[in-house]
């Protein structure tokens, strides 16, 4: 454990990380531009390809490149929750001295103090957690290929979240910790059941995944609430000008997903009452 703990908080890479235009590789403005651009134009052009050349109803086979993305996504969201854990606690107990008066453990969890600047073990994890928004928008793919859908809440919740992790890093914004946490802890149960699931061993008995998701929206809301509180009990938040352009765009995916939810919902209603009029017409 001891060695577990040097790797992912006390080696000299993480404590000394510091998040910069010209050292952090897709730390510019342009790269991150550029990067939801090709996102969206090769997951529009790779959907119209297919709806044009298979067939309405048949999927193109992937074998085994879905399930290993699922298996790959839960051991790095393991990994990364398992670090920015361990550097938190280490960044607390450094520093709880300097403001031991002020706050406590959960605030500065959830309110940087005024002036923090992106470096050291948690913003190196949140690095991390940005990179690896990249390798989430490979799921697009292989929903194209599998069901040929390409909805826009799929391609506008991808698209924020990983310009939401950007901002975090860019402005040193409050919650992050709290939030990468939440969602890396999540994605690894989530992808995880993926991975289960895409290997052929049975699927729960309830929407295992959406309920998940619901879960991790309700605790961002309940968190930004927090950062708001503190906001105007202690003196202030570092980053909050970012902090509110990531509570808007959280309540349009909160929006959208609760949107989606209740179609998805009636689908199933009129789906299963469809079934019941089969039957009764069978008997």
């Amino acid at each position: 454990m001891t060695g577990v703990a040097y790797y992912l908080s006390q080696h000299p890479s993480i404590i000394t990380f510091r998040w910069s235009h010209t050292q952090s590789w897709g730390s510019t403005w342009s790269f991150l531009v550029t990067s939801i651009a090709l996102y969206l134009a090769l997951s529009s052009l790779l959907h119209l390809f297919l709806s044009l050349l298979v067939k309405r109803g048949r999927s193109v086979p992937l074998g085994p490149i879905p399930a290993f993305h699922s298996l790959l996504m839960s051991l790095i969201s393991a990994v990364i929750f398992a670090g920015i854990l361990l550097s938190a606690a280490a960044e607390i107990k450094e520093t709880r001295w300097f403001w031991r008066r002020s706050k406590t453990p959960f605030q500065w969890l959830l309110c940087f103090p005024l002036g923090t600047r992106p470096s050291g073990r948690v913003f190196f994890w949140s690095y991390i957690f940005y990179l690896s928004r990249f390798l989430h928008m490979f799921r697009t793919i292989f929903i194209i290929f599998r069901t040929r859908k390409l909805t826009f809440f799929y391609l506008f919740n991808n698209s924020i979240l990983t310009i939401m992790s950007f901002l975090w890093l860019e402005f040193s914004q409050s919650f992050q910790v709290l939030a990468i946490l939440f969602t890396t802890l999540v994605y690894a149960a989530v992808y995880g059941y993926r991975f289960w699931t895409g290997i052929g061993l049975p699927s729960a008995c309830f929407p295992f995944v959406l309920n998940c998701q619901i879960l991790l929206l309700g605790c961002n809301l309940v968190c930004h609430v927090g950062v708001l509180t503190l906001h105007f009990m202690k003196g202030g938040c570092n980053g909050i000008g970012a902090w509110v352009l990531n509570s808007v765009l959280n309540g349009v995916i909160l929006l959208l997903f609760l949107k989606f939810y209740v179609q998805s919902r009636r689908k199933d209603g009129k789906q299963a009452k469809l079934r019941e009029t089969v039957k009764d017409k069978d008997l």
